[in-house]
């Protein structure tokens, strides 16, 4: 078992993440040590209006080799927050601390003591500020990371959507044959080294019925030539395949991996099938990232009604890999 710290980086204060975190604490005991990069006035705010108690422990990240770590307590690398402490609107005010989190967790990782990260939820309209489609993209650029693939797992099935946050007037420019090549091998790569075995994959078409009135169908010209492809290249994959029935117990009984065109294609049955019971992974960063499948839920900011298995499946995940 590889007992690698695992750093979790706060993201968005201004969300449910810490009541999560602080309920998963609380229902497993983990093995792998968990440092939190957060804001300790941040922290001590939120436990005390969430009525969690347990000690604290200020980690020095240039002494990580050096000291041995555990979860009796909450070990913690401070990151200054200039910011009220109260529940507020999410705004770009976060933006600094939520980009010192990052950082410090990218320093950590360059010096190799671990290649586990966990994220907590970013506001995309905030803090990307349309300069990124999502974290995906934007932890590929800061790692330089040419090739990326959002992967939303779950043992039973996982998805995984060409296109990530595009509107649906955009995706169709974006369908080519390389970008699903490159993901779709990805997956498999990622499959094959952490998970132990060769993944079945579907393909979905972009089309419905994977049929166009149109005379250049994009089923037949881009996605039918890839299938061929990734099969040659002794990758398990099928398709294309109808979306609105690929997801019945009966079609989805022997598939690993339903890969689609666009974003709410594949994430809406997933979430409805799963709920919490998913997470995010990135493939294609030099370490392994995992961010729980929920936003900041800023209307429950505070109320502690909100669901920690999305967290807890993804420190599970990291204990095993």
């Amino acid at each position: 078992m590889n007992y690698k710290p695992v750093l979790i980086v706060h993201g968005e204060p201004n969300s449910v993440f810490l009541e999560i975190f602080f309920k998963s604490f609380k229902y497993k005991k983990f093995k792998n040590p968990l440092i939190l990069i957060c804001s300790q006035k941040i922290l001590k705010f939120q436990m005390k209006k969430l009525k969690f108690k347990i000690g604290i422990k200020i980690i020095n990240p240039s002494l990580l080799n050096k000291i041995k770590l555990n979860n009796k307590i909450i070990n913690i690398i401070d990151i200054n927050y200039d910011a009220d402490l109260k529940f507020q609107k999410i705004s770009n005010k976060s933006n600094k601390y939520i980009k010192d989190c990052f950082e410090t967790s990218f320093k950590i990782l360059k010096l190799g003591i671990t290649n586990k990260l966990i994220n907590g939820p970013i506001s995309k309209s905030s803090f990307l500020n349309k300069k990124y489609l999502g974290i995906t993209e934007y932890l590929a650029k800061e790692t330089k990371s040419k090739q990326n693939a959002m992967l939303i797992y779950n043992r039973k099935l996982s998805v995984c959507p060409i296109t990530t946050h595009l509107p649906l007037k955009s995706v169709v420019k974006n369908i080519t044959k390389e970008k699903i090549i490159k993901k779709i091998s990805l997956i498999d790569s990622f499959y094959n080294k952490y998970l132990g075995f060769k993944p079945k994959i579907i393909l979905l078409g972009l089309n419905p019925h994977c049929e166009s009135v149109h005379k250049f169908n994009e089923d037949e010209k881009i996605l039918k030539p890839c299938i061929k492809y990734l099969s040659n290249k002794k990758i398990n994959i099928k398709g294309p395949y109808s979306a609105d029935t690929a997801f019945l117990k009966k079609n989805r009984r022997n598939i690993d991996v339903v890969v689609g065109m666009y974003h709410d294609q594949v994430l809406t049955p997933i979430k409805t099938l799963y709920e919490y019971d998913a997470i995010n992974i990135t493939l294609g960063l030099p370490f392994i990232r995992i961010s729980p499948d929920h936003g900041p839920n800023q209307k429950m900011l505070g109320q502690n009604k909100s669901n920690p298995l999305s967290l807890i499946r993804a420190i599970e995940f990291l204990e095993k890999n």
